[in-house]
């Protein structure tokens, strides 16, 4: 496959990766602070630490509000990692390798972007807005189930996954880096076995932008726990946006495609980090540095990838929003 097929193929999952993360993160925010007294400290510009994007924010935008920051991950088309912005990455990503993406793929894509740029136009209205969001998550999982029931497993395919995987892992490891930074104990305190109301619906709200809530009960079979939710969604094997199962199907990806020493030698060191890591302990202190090194970790895949697919300049051809990392 030429590296230019493959590198736009590669960066079409994860646009359509990163169009439903953000349309849930935004969904799951509202719908925490209708649950939160007005005077708690979390707002919208957590949304801003997790998607990389507070300076260009604030290029634009006085104040991190409900209005200017919904806005800003939605519609505003100078923000490349905004929903209708990726989603119109990802058409055109498509629309120049059709030859290697089934046709069924590429008309719901056009279709989903026609539609929500249509809304957008008409104007996103707090009213209105659930309703949108739910149609962009909606859409991408269609696209998601359309790839995996249409799509021989080939090249085009390894990469296309392989991008969805990173980018889905990547999001886990933000959302816990930023959610979980006001809400796990201090070295020394075991208030996390006692949760208040509020911080329980807070670290509820973590598994729920992460559609984790159901599997999470079904799996500890207890009350939310921090510490529990750190190792559900880090170690498990089985939740398909758990950290270690996204990497787990990285690699059997890489392993269809040729030359794959270096981004698998990469991959491993981050598995043992996950495996050998005592979540425990993290809850407690560590969790911003360990959090800090699986996303080094996952930009050195993605550097490694572009090196040896997609050619060494290949990183720069797309756009990387999220603090330029995978």
């Amino acid at each position: 496959m030429l590296s230019r097929v493959a590198n736009t193929v590669y960066w079409s999952g994860r646009y359509i990766e990163r169009v439903e993360d953000t349309a849930r993160l935004v969904i799951v925010t509202s719908n925490l602070l209708l649950d939160l007294p007005k005077n708690m400290t979390t707002g919208w510009h957590p949304l801003l630490t997790i998607t990389g994007s507070e300076s260009l924010f604030y290029e634009q935008y006085k104040e991190a509000n409900e209005r200017n920051v919904s806005k800003f991950l939605i519609s505003d088309t100078h923000n490349p990692s905004s929903i209708l912005s990726s989603l119109n990455s990802a058409r055109e990503n498509m629309r120049t390798t059709r030859d290697v993406v089934p046709n069924d793929l590429w008309e719901h894509l056009n279709n989903l972007y026609l539609s929500i740029k249509m809304r957008v136009e008409k104007g996103v209205t707090k009213n209105n807005r659930f309703e949108v969001l739910k149609e962009v998550i909606t859409g991408c999982q269609l696209l998601t189930g359309l790839s995996t029931g249409t799509m021989s497993r080939g090249e085009a395919y390894s990469f296309l996954r392989t991008g969805l995987y990173l980018e889905r892992a990547d999001m886990t490891t933000r959302i816990l880096d930023v959610r979980a930074a006001n809400l796990l104990p201090k070295q020394g305190d075991d208030s996390n076995l006692n949760l208040t109301p509020f911080q329980n619906i807070q670290w509820v709200s973590v598994l729920k932008s992460l559609t984790a809530y159901q599997m999470y009960r079904q799996h500890v079979r207890l009350g939310v726990k921090g510490s529990d939710v750190l190792k559900f969604l880090l170690q498990d094997e089985e939740f398909p946006r758990a950290v270690r199962y996204c990497l787990r199907m990285v690699e059997g990806y890489l392993n269809n495609l040729p030359k794959n020493d270096m981004p698998l030698r990469t991959l491993a060191r981050i598995q043992r980090q996950i495996q050998s890591a005592d979540v425990y302990t993290l809850a407690h202190s560590g969790l911003h540095e360990f959090i800090d090194e699986l996303q080094i970790g996952l930009a050195g895949v993605h550097d490694q990838i572009s090196a040896t697919y997609f050619g060494l300049n290949a990183s720069a051809t797309q756009s990387q929003s999220q603090t330029q990392v995978a």
